[in-house]
């Protein structure tokens, strides 16, 4: 019998994401495996969630350089041989070695609707910008932050009365099942990621599919 397919998952928190995939997993709504997980914070509760031996972790600065630790990470994700690499709250900026390495199945989860608010602090960006909605997006990881091709994304509404945190709960809402779906199509070898676009089952995918909160497509 094949093995399912292997994912490293990258995480610097409390690895609610990687929860969500486990208990997929678990329950068979994901055929995969979890094979690592890999943080830069050896006390980040998402290391808790796997056994031991799936646990890998380094604080960056007790190595001698940025490319020391990196090229530490990158050989550690690879021994796990994974098909596929899953960034979920990992908050240090990937090396280019790192994404080129494992290129094309690489992905992030990222709080925002991408291209709108790269980087830190979206939900409050997402306020303070007046935005009528926002949402999750999960996308090919590129050297140039948040910016590779976006493959799904789920939405939510900014309501009049939200402050950052209302906001960040209904986002993370809807960021379990919208990273779900995408890796249910990742592991099942119907997307991939084409230059600055993402094929789905082999097509051009010109839009990034949109997921309602149990992950089923909005578009037509």
């Amino acid at each position: 019998m094949p093995q399912p397919p292997r994912i490293a998952v990258l995480a610097s928190g409390r690895g609610s994401n990687l929860q969500a995939v486990l208990d997929a997993i678990a329950d068979g709504r994901l055929a995969a495996q979890v094979v690592g997980v890999y943080s830069d914070r050896p006390a980040a509760a998402a290391l808790q969630r796997v056994p031991e031996a799936l646990r890998w972790s380094a604080v960056p600065a007790r190595y001698p350089s940025r490319a020391d630790y990196d090229a530490a990470l990158t050989d550690a994700v690879a021994a796990s041989a994974p098909d596929w690499v899953l960034c979920v709250g990992y908050m240090r900026i990937l090396s280019d070695g790192f994404v080129q390495r494992f290129r094309g199945r690489l992905l992030n989860i990222h709080p925002s609707l991408l291209p709108k608010h790269r980087g830190l602090h979206t939900h409050a960006r997402a306020i303070e910008d007046g935005d009528a909605e926002h949402g999750a997006s999960v996308h090919f990881v590129i050297p140039e932050l948040d910016a590779g091709a976006v493959i799904a994304q789920a939405v939510v509404p900014v309501a009049a009365d939200d402050d950052a945190e209302r906001l960040a709960a209904r986002v993370l809402s809807v960021e379990h099942p919208l990273l779900l779906a995408t890796l249910q199509l990742a592991v099942a070898g119907r997307i991939a990621e084409q230059g600055a676009t993402v094929t789905l089952d082999g097509h051009p995918l010109f839009t990034p599919l949109r997921l309602d909160s149990a992950g089923n497509s909005l578009n037509r």
